[in-house]
């Protein structure tokens, strides 16, 4: 029989209406508060990550082909789409899909207003299923046809300025001698959140940006890369940089939009300190409430001493004792984090302003390593920090604590 856990299980069942329930109660209420407000932190703050990264790769993929050139305008120097230009992609190992893409600035105008914008041409290869999650109206524009497209996808907020809605007309100029325009057709509107994308660019035909260029059928502004897993981006450039031309850089789409992801990476420093903060609370209510305990039991302690029991035993029913109280907390708070999760994933129940938290309600992330990880280092810290208090019962005096009161 396992002496120190029979003890402490009647000790707990003993305690039923005394003061050490009430304490006990306290114990298991603040571990699970912190366990939760740990483990939503942590979803929150991995879906609210998650959510940015996916809009910003869905636009502009993992990596950029781009071909050298002095200038950093988004109006690339042009670059070939040969044959191989894609089997040196398409032969590394990790590369999801590709596609090319190019970028033309212009002007848009409407009887009344004027805003200046980037054209960005994609071909048959875009990955419509990707974008189709921003569309709020509307479709795709058709690219690929026999003659260049006139179709155009608009950000929300362009749409709102200029006072378009899908099925309207509007002129593009581009800026150049001659100066040429052309008459665009709305087909849909799309929002993401970014003022990076939905304040300049919109979506239209590669082939309208070629014409306007006077570009070959081949020549494109860069090339779009997916990746099966966002974590091997580093590995897949380093394989995308050897396997093309020399001529042509791999840049990731994390440098080149470098102060999102560095503001994404602050966000962390914040969780982690929160941490720090919720383990220091909860380790510190557990050496207090196990120090009452023990003096509440004082008499038992000196009992124990006097028929043989070693302060070892004594210890080893405490540690039982408050681990126990421990579990109980993180069994409630974990079920609270999972509940409100799911509901939160489910019915949306706290929604966000996207325009200033990007999306319209608090993202949820299910990552169970992170449970773990949170679980085992509450036990760890909180285990470790209980030794503290044991340490107390070395000095209790049997005659003395016998005649407590």
């Amino acid at each position: 029989m396992n002496l120190p856990y029979f003890i402490s299980s009647r000790i707990s069942h003993k305690a039923e209406g005394s003061f050490s329930t009430v304490i006990t109660r306290v114990a298991v209420v603040s571990i699970a508060v912190g366990v939760a407000s740990l483990l939503l932190a942590f979803m929150i703050l991995l879906g609210f990550q998650d959510r940015i990264k996916d809009k910003i790769y869905s636009f502009s993929g993992h990596l950029l082909i781009n071909k050298y050139a002095l200038s950093t305008s988004y109006e690339e120097t042009t670059m070939l789409l040969s044959d191989e230009l894609v089997q040196g992609v398409e032969s590394v190992q990790g590369v999801r899909n590709w596609q090319p893409f190019a970028y033309r600035a212009g002007l848009l105008k409407t009887s009344e207003e004027v805003q200046g914008v980037l054209l960005k041409g994609v071909g048959i290869e875009q990955d419509t299923v990707a974008f189709k999650r921003h569309l709020v109206e509307g479709r795709m524009p058709e690219v690929g046809l026999e003659r260049y497209s006139l179709e155009v996808v608009l950000s929300r907020r362009i749409a709102n300025y200029l006072k378009l809605k899908v099925g309207d007309d509007v002129l593009i100029f581009f800026v150049q001698n001659p100066p040429r325009y052309r008459k665009l057709q709305i087909v849909g509107i799309y929002e993401t959140g970014l003022e990076e994308f939905d304040e300049n660019i919109i979506y239209g035909d590669i082939d309208l940006i070629r014409r306007i260029n006077g570009w070959e059928e081949n020549e494109i502004g860069g090339l779009e890369v997916f990746v099966d897993n966002s974590r091997k981006v580093d590995a897949v450039r380093d394989l995308l940089s050897e396997a093309i031309s020399y001529e042509l850089y791999v840049e990731k789409v994390s440098e080149r939009y470098l102060q999102i992801f560095d503001w994404l990476s602050l966000l962390n420093r914040n969780v982690a300190i929160f941490l720090v903060l919720v383990l220091f609370v909860a380790a510190f209510s557990m050496v207090s409430i196990l120090l009452i305990l023990i003096m509440e039991r004082t008499q038992m302690v000196g009992v124990l001493k006097a028929l043989g029991g070693s302060n070892r035993l004594l210890q080893r029913i405490f540690l039982v004792n408050g681990l126990g109280l421990v579990v109980r907390g993180l069994f409630w708070g974990n079920l609270v984090a999972i509940l409100f999760g799911w509901a939160q994933q489910q019915f949306k129940l706290i929604p966000l302003d996207p325009a200033s938290y990007y999306m319209d309600r608090v993202p949820i992330e299910f990552n169970w390593m992170v449970f773990l990880g949170v679980n085992a280092l509450v036990i760890f810290l909180i285990g470790v920090t209980l030794f503290i208090p044991l340490a107390a019962i070395s000095r209790i005096d049997p005659i003395k604590s016998i005649r407590f009161d």
